[in-house]
């Protein structure tokens, strides 16, 4: 045994790097396990969110954006002639971002006391973690406990194999230093819908291929419906029940083949991004004798604190149930770190905010109606469109909507969906209202600064009621 410690997480994403830290602030001897490396074989911190997916992307989503309001600043009496993009600069001030905020975390590691192990991490029998190096040297540490933050991988299919510089998962198509003339999806999520408004926004052709039948089902019907028209009106072109069978590779093309319902049809594109989701990576994670079980799918089994059915090992983030998220890895790891240290910590996972960062967002927390009429709760709905917002009239950004969902007998909140320019820092209102158990009548009562956008989160829970003030309200029947 090399060392001993309290804590040892293996994963360094937002949920392994955020209970690494908090474990050593509480005061636990920790060690977090890290196989990333970069081409001069650093560590690499921050996992997936950091490097290739929540963090780069927005850097790339606000460019765009950036770059699109610029071109119709003419609307505010701006006059800038012909703009263009940079788009290799672009990627470097990403590159940039991700840069300082990985460099942060090995700080953060060093000012609170925690140990990098860099290697491939193993749960071996009795809460021993082994770290294998790049060299292929091995090293045994020893627990009292174990945090399992492996994370995921996007998953890859058959008809569409990854290919250099052509056929990119989510981390290759952040580094599309070109703007391509044509550009396939195939998968109308969050990935998907972000990199395709990315390219959309430059004047690249984006045609996305979504294999269901029904557009954004995870989301609320109404926010699915808006986000689809303006999407169209973007120029997105998003097939749905439409099913890639195969791709060609001619030269610098790619012939991507589909069947959607009038049969087999061909797609040509200069760049083709594969976003059908993700899965977690358990793969080499635990030793046969662990005691960790996994089910079908490769995903870890825990209780409602993330302990899994080794004593002392806690799983938390992607390679468990729930969604995918990086916050929700987060707040699992800071739960776990304080379960472990002694205290009382309780996560609410009917509380945990949904976000898509495309123009406008789209941001959703808690049930939509379609599940809460599934289970037969009586609701009322309030409905606010930013169009009769005065701020978002003046920041002509009028798109969208905020919904608010109440319990037709207790007045609670029940879920909150919304379209909107800054929709991902509208809905933590939200999200802290549902926390605290508030009634469509709290946020009725409470003063909102005018003018402002949130006042579309007020004027929507006055809407509840059919008690708007700024737009004319539906009659209750």
């Amino acid at each position: 045994m090399s060392d001993k410690f309290d804590v040892i997480v293996i994963g360094a994403g937002p949920g392994g790097y955020v209970a690494a830290i908090r474990a050593a602030q509480l005061g636990l001897k920790t060690a977090c396990v890290e196989k990333w490396v970069d081409d001069k074989g650093a560590p690499v911190l921050g996992g997936t969110c950091l490097n290739v997916g929540c963090i780069p992307s927005k850097a790339l989503l606000e460019s765009t954006h950036q770059f699109h309001k610029t071109q119709h600043a003419d609307v505010h009496g701006i006059q800038t002639g012909d703009v263009t993009m940079d788009v290799k600069k672009m990627v470097a001030r990403k590159d940039k971002i991700v840069g300082n905020l990985t460099g942060g975390i090995a700080g953060l590691f060093k000012a609170n006391g925690v140990t990098l192990l860099q290697g491939m991490g193993k749960l071996l029998a009795n809460k021993q973690v082994q770290v294998t190096a790049a060299d292929g040297t091995a090293s045994v540490y020893a627990a009292e406990n174990v945090i399992l933050a492996s994370g995921s991988v996007p998953v890859e299919i058959p008809p569409a194999p990854l290919t250099e510089g052509l056929i990119l998962d989510n981390a290759g198509a952040l580094n599309i230093d070109e703007t391509p003339k044509r550009l396939g999806v195939i998968g109308a999520g969050v990935i998907g819908l972000e990199m395709g408004s990315v390219w959309a926004r430059l004047g690249t052709e984006v045609t996305v291929l979504e294999a269901m039948d029904e557009f954004l089902a995870m989301a609320d019907a109404d926010v699915a419906k808006e986000a689809a028209k303006i999407f169209k009106k973007q120029k997105l072109d998003i097939k749905l029940g439409a099913r890639c069978t195969g791709t060609e590779i001619n030269g610098k093309e790619i012939t991507l083949k589909y069947t959607d319902a009038e049969g087999a049809k061909e797609l040509v594109v200069d760049k083709l991004i594969v976003a059908v989701g993700r899965r977690p990576q358990t793969q080499g994670l635990l030793s046969d004798d662990s005691g960790v079980k996994l089910d079908e799918r490769g995903f870890i089994f825990v209780d409602g604190q993330c302990r899994t059915e080794a004593p002392g090992v806690y799983a938390i983030g992607d390679s468990v149930r729930g969604p995918m998220l990086a916050h929700k890895a987060s707040e699992e790891g800071i739960m776990v770190a304080d379960i472990i240290a002694g205290h009382h910590a309780q996560m609410n996972y009917d509380v945990i905010p949904s976000i898509i960062y495309t123009h406008p967002e789209l941001a959703w927390v808690g049930k939509t109606e379609k599940e809460l009429k599934a289970e037969g709760v009586a609701i009322k709905v309030g409905k606010f469109p930013f169009a009769a917002s005065g701020r978002a009239m003046a920041a002509d950004d009028t798109d969208g909507f905020v919904k608010m969902i109440a319990d037709e007998a207790t007045d609670r909140i029940l879920g909150v969906h919304m379209v909107g320019g800054i929709a991902s820092e509208l809905i933590a209102q939200a999200a802290i209202a549902m926390e605290f158990g508030s009634t469509a009548e709290d946020l009725q009562l409470t003063v909102f600064a005018h003018p402002t956008v949130s006042e579309a989160v007020h004027e929507a829970a006055l809407a509840v009621d059919g008690h708007a003030i700024h737009m004319a309200n539906r009659k209750k029947r």
